[in-house]
């Protein structure tokens, strides 16, 4: 079916061409008769037998030479039909229906002010080609401002939506049980932002069991080149690197087959966004489509808040999950090594918190109740510190 529809527009697009090679043909024979002389014109002389004029001679050679420029030209122009269309889609990927309409708005607009500027230049030299300049440079700034600055246009737009509800409200439709002094909310005010997920959080794992609990929501986008980072770690030789990017690439299997999630494959390189590493490839891309990035890398973490771009970090949120532990509160845990400082131990709590003991040396490979002093908390995970309260017998 594919096949037969593409052998159909082939045909279409070749009698386009065609007719319109003929047309622009005979534009240029009429063009050129000025330039012969008029003794070519006249049947029976020279070179032009009785029953052919030469005018009927030029706009037939004109004609077909046109017409066969066309037809040469019918694979040339699909192959560029095809590109555009590629390029367009390519563009439209990461682009949402808001955006998209926001700029055929702003293009529209610019257009109609780009006609009000023409008018009244119409009687000028070249008038025609500084329309033509007009329309482009005024649609493109108008689409480009629009999208830019969507976002005013749910303050442009609240009048209306407030004279609605209060139509609403007096033909008794307004909510049940609201407060009259509680504003109703604008429509569309809030919305999740879109995720650009990195290929640490996707090896890491714990992102699967966050969208399985419901709490991600919005797009979730997996740009192609991560995809390829975690292929390439998958088939890398290192059998430790070589499991986790097996692993990565089950997970992102699974995340799409959560039923609460919308989950988008970005189909975007590293090169149309002018990168060459994937974490600027993952912060360009952000700051392009205006998305958050979910990651539990610490450099690109601190990169992305430099560059004012918003991260959520899963160890933030694993941190700020783990339970509270205060100075004074004793707690028993077992000694596993010693620690990098003189004299320390080093444990572990059930949530793999690390606990750094003091004078604890002597204690490794022992149970011990210790007594918290301080703790550390960072990006990169929490520590906790303490000294040793008795030795705990089993």
């Amino acid at each position: 079916m594919t096949e037969g529809f593409g052998k159909a527009v082939k045909i279409i697009f070749s009698g386009l061409l065609l007719l319109v090679g003929g047309t622009i043909g005979a534009q240029v024979a009429q063009m050129l008769y000025p330039l012969i002389p008029e003794r070519w014109f006249s049947a029976g002389t020279l070179w032009l037998p009785m029953w052919l004029p030469g005018k009927i001679l030029i706009t037939i050679l004109s004609v077909s030479l046109f017409s066969l420029i066309g037809l040469l030209l019918t694979p040339l122009f699909l192959r560029l039909l095809g590109f555009l269309g590629s390029l367009l889609e390519r563009h439209l990927t990461n682009t949402s229906w808001g955006e998209i309409a926001s700029a055929t708005v702003g293009m529209v607009v610019g257009l109609l002010v780009a006609n009000l500027i023409a008018m009244p230049l119409a009687g000028l030299p070249f008038s025609s080609y500084l329309a033509v300049v007009l329309n482009l440079v005024c649609g493109y700034l108008g689409a480009r401002t629009m999208m830019r600055r969507q976002n005013d246009l749910k303050h442009v737009l609240a009048p209306i939506h407030g004279l609605r509800e209060r139509l609403a409200g007096a033909r008794g439709q307004s909510v049940k049980g609201r407060s009259a002094e509680a504003p109703y909310p604008e429509e569309g005010a809030w919305c999740a932002k879109k995720k650009v997920l990195d290929t640490s959080v996707i090896i890491d794992g714990r992102v699967l069991d966050i969208a399985k609990t419901g709490f991600l929501e919005g797009l979730i986008i997996i740009p192609r080149f991560v995809l390829l980072e975690l292929q390439a770690v998958a088939d890398s030789t290192d059998p430790a690197r070589r499991t986790r990017g097996r692993r990565g690439l089950d997970v992102a299997s699974q995340l799409q087959r959560v039923p609460s999630l919308d989950i988008e494959i970005g189909d975007v390189q590293l090169k149309d966004l002018k990168v060459d590493s994937v974490d600027s490839g993952l912060l360009a891309l952000a700051e392009k489509i205006d998305a958050q990035i979910l990651t539990t890398d610490y450099n690109l973490n601190k990169m992305a808040q430099i560059q004012s771009i918003q991260v959520l970090n899963v160890n933030d949120l694993a941190n700020a999950l783990k339970p509270v532990l205060l100075p004074g509160e004793t707690i028993v845990i077992d000694i596993i090594r010693e620690g990098k400082e003189a004299n320390q131990g080093v444990g572990y709590l059930d949530d793999g918190t690390m606990f750094v003991v003091e004078d604890g040396e002597w204690a490794v490979g022992k149970r011990v109740e210790v007594v918290v002093t301080s703790m550390l908390q960072t990006s990169a995970g929490r520590m906790v510190f303490g000294r040793i309260k008795r030795e705990v017998r089993s």
